[in-house]
Parts: structure tokens; C-alpha cells; sequence
């Protein structure tokens, strides 16, 4: 119940295996299926952006990677890889993370300062108050990608046509267009924009009176066209990552009366704000209410800012004593830049928390003094931080 949350996480740009797991992660990761492992040993011959050439006993074995694909989620999946020029591999070496794994481990979140504390009522019913940081470094940025498709038809006036030659559309539209009409990869767009051009023959009853007087004195038939293109939606933007191109000619099942469809795949770089959902791992999970300057945020003894700051009665409520154990056990891990694995049946007792703690120089009972941003002064009780 408690990770029910993490089948909604969206993969981040730069993912991070979490300092306290179950043990389980390596596991998932590898079973997931997006991870790239050497099938043969070898030599690593040649690494890129998209692939891997490794030198064999038989010769050359080339292995690609997933670049910028769009998942059922509209998320995207990457990957990256993990080795270096003259790297020697065995069979099952990884040679490539995917985008929700950190060198093999299963990584959904990011490993974050965190207090418990009631702050200024933004943290009231779950709400969470974040730093400005996280937006700022990219923290949980994620990238989305949307297709938008066109379909070319034989309409009953004639068939309809992609061309970059569109009725009453400056030459700064139709930049980035081909002779085709249709936007080349790589491109930025942001709302309105042309992504392909299409124009569609235009009946008698769609003419207007300027229109059909132009047309008793020039006698023009050739314009007898509107503008049908496919613009990015409002307040969509992003860059071109993929074009694909469907039609009869090739050989590919359209239905009657469509020729063409077009479809083009926009990804968008997405960084964290108001009214997006952060989760933990024990069913502790909230929305996003405020993003302070860093300078505001609570900071501790020797001027370190918290990342996240959530409310304690949350804990209370549902009794998901786990997140505060994990807050602790972090807490140490990190200062003795260790991971921990706490597999879910056999969980770390307080004492042993404690002694870690107690090992890091740090309070046992994993609370401290911090200080308010804005005024610099100390607030009225120690804080569970970590």
C-alpha cells in the first residue's frame, strides 16, 4: 500500500538511487527490462550518444540505445550509457542505465533535506513547501513527449496536400518547414506554430462575398484553397524528436479515404511547480502549495538549507511511523556516505538508528536546532530533520 504511489512516478532527467532502500531495487531494475547488459565479454571499442560497439572474440558486436522514446505515460525513455572507451566487460555487465535506473538500481525520487515542521500554515493538509533550489538544479525535472498525428484525405472537392506553400502565412512561419511541409527535427516550437502544412480544396458555399467577387473579375481558380495545417495546441511547447510518415504507397493499413497521416512526437522539458504531487515511500504523499527563495527556507547550524519541508501531523494521523525511521537512518547514511538496504520483513530497529546516529556525531534522537530564513532567529523547538 505504502508504495502504491511509485507506479505514478515520471522518470527525471538525472535519476538517483535512493541512500535507504529494501535491497529490492537492483532487482526491479534488472528485471524491468529497460536496463542494456553485454551478452558477450569484450572490449568496449566505441561509445556514442545512441551506441555501444564492443570488440568480441568474433568480432564486432553493436548494441543500440533507446533514445527519446515516448512511453505509454507520454514519459520518456532514455538511455544512458555506463561504460568508457577500453572498459573490459563480462556476460550480464551493465552497459547502460535507463531512465528511472541509477547504475542498475531502481531510481524513482531523489534523495532530499527534509524537516518536519509546521512553517508559516503553507504545509497545512498535506501541502509541501519546497525550495527554489530543486526548481533551480533541475531536481525533478522531467521530460514528456506528445504526438500530435495529421491525416491526409481524398475529400469529395479533390484531394488535400501537404506543401510549405500555404495561403496567407509569412515567410518566418514556414522557417522551419521542408519543401514537403513538414517541420524538420530539432526544431523548437512553441504554441501556434506550423508543425506540418496542409491545405484542403474549398467549396463554393465556403467562399465568402470578397471572395467570390475576386473571383468574377480574376476569373482564380488556382487559390481555391484553405489553410487545414496542424499547429502545436495552446500552451504546449518543446523541441521536434521524431517524425513518422504513413501511407498507402508504402504499403501501410490507413482507413477509407485517408492516404497520409503524418505524426509528429514534441518533447517538453517539464520542472517541478505548484500543484504537482511529491510522494514518499509509506503512503506519504502531498502537493506541492509553495517554492521559496532558498534564503527563506530553514536552514541548520552551519547554514545548510532544507530541500522539503512537510507537515508532522501527517504522521500522526496514519501512523506511517516508517518515514521518520527512514528520515533518521538517511540522515546517518548520508553523513557516513553509505546506502543502506532494509528489506521489508527484517526492518532496522530505533536503537541500532540510534547508534548509528551516535556514530555520526549527530543527535540520537535525529532532531535539531534550526533557524528561520528570514529572520535568522532559531525557532522555538528542535526539528526531526534528514
Amino acid at each position: 500500500m505504502g508504495s502504491n504511489m511509485e507506479r505514478q512516478a515520471v522518470p527525471l532527467v538525472r535519476p538517483e538511487s535512493p541512500v535507504v532502500g529494501t535491497g529490492m531495487e537492483q532487482d526491479a531494475a534488472r528485471d524491468s527490462g529497460q536496463c542494456l547488459f553485454a551478452d558477450t565479454a569484450g572490449v568496449v571499442l566505441e561509445v556514442s550518444g545512441s551506441e555501444i560497439i564492443l570488440e568480441t572474440k568474433t568480432g564486432k558486436k553493436r548494441y543500440l540505445l533507446k533514445k527519446f522514446q515516448r512511453s505509454n505515460q507520454a514519459t520518456c525513455l532514455n538511455q544512458r550509457s555506463v561504460v568508457s572507451l577500453g572498459d573490459k566487460v563480462k556476460i550480464g555487465d551493465l552497459l547502460a542505465d535507463s531512465s528511472a535506473t541509477d547504475n542498475c538500481e531502481l531510481a524513482l525520487g531523489k534523495n532530499v533535506l527534509v524537516a518536519f515542521m509546521s512553517f508559516k500554515g503553507a504545509n497545512f493538509e498535506d501541502a509541501i513547501i519546497i525550495s527554489e533550489k530543486l526548481v533551480r538544479e533541475d531536481v525533478y525535472t522531467s521530460i514528456h513527449i506528445e504526438k500530435y498525428p495529421i491525416e491526409v484525405r481524398d475529400t469529395k472537392l479533390g484531394p488535400e496536400l501537404l506543401t510549405r506553400d500555404i495561403p496567407n502565412v509569412s515567410e518566418e512561419a514556414l522557417a522551419n518547414l521542408d519543401e514537403q511541409g513538414i517541420i524538420r527535427i530539432g526544431a523548437e516550437v512553441s504554441a501556434g506554430d506550423i508543425l506540418v502544412g496542409k491545405i484542403s480544396p474549398k467549396g463554393e458555399t465556403e467562399l465568402s462575398a470578397e471572395e467570390k467577387l475576386l473571383r468574377a473579375i480574376f476569373g482564380e481558380k488556382a487559390k481555391d484553397v484553405k489553410d487545414t495545417s496542424l499547429r502545436l495546441p495552446h500552451g504546449e511547447y518543446g523541441r521536434i524528436v521524431d517524425i513518422k510518415i504513413f501511407s498507402k504507397e508504402k504499403g501501410d493499413e490507413l482507413a477509407a479515404g485517408i492516404y497520409q497521416i503524418v505524426e509528429i512526437s514534441v518533447a517538453q522539458q517539464r520542472k517541478v511547480q505548484i500543484g504537482d504531487k511529491l510522494a514518499g515511500r509509506h503512503g506519504n504523499k502531498g502537493v506541492i502549495s509553495t517554492i521559496l527563495p532558498e534564503a527563506e527556507m530553514p536552514f541548520l547550524a552551519d547554514g545548510t538549507p532544507i530541500d522539503i519541508v512537510l507537515n508532522p501531523l501527517g504522521v500522526i494521523s496514519r501512523m506511517n511511523l516508517g518515514q521518520i525511521l527512514e528520515t533518521h537512518l538517511g540522515w546517518a547514511a548520508k553523513t557516513k556516505n553509505i546506502k543502506v538496504a532494509t528489506p521489508i520483513f527484517e526492518s532496522i530497529d530505533f536503537p541500532k538508528i540510534q547508534e548509528m546516529l551516535k556514530e555520526c556525531n549527530l543527535p540520537e534522537d535525529g532532531k535539531i536546532q534550526l533557524y528561520d530564513g528570514r529572520t535568522g532567529e532559531p525557532f522555538d523547538q528542535k526539528t526531526t530533520v534528514g
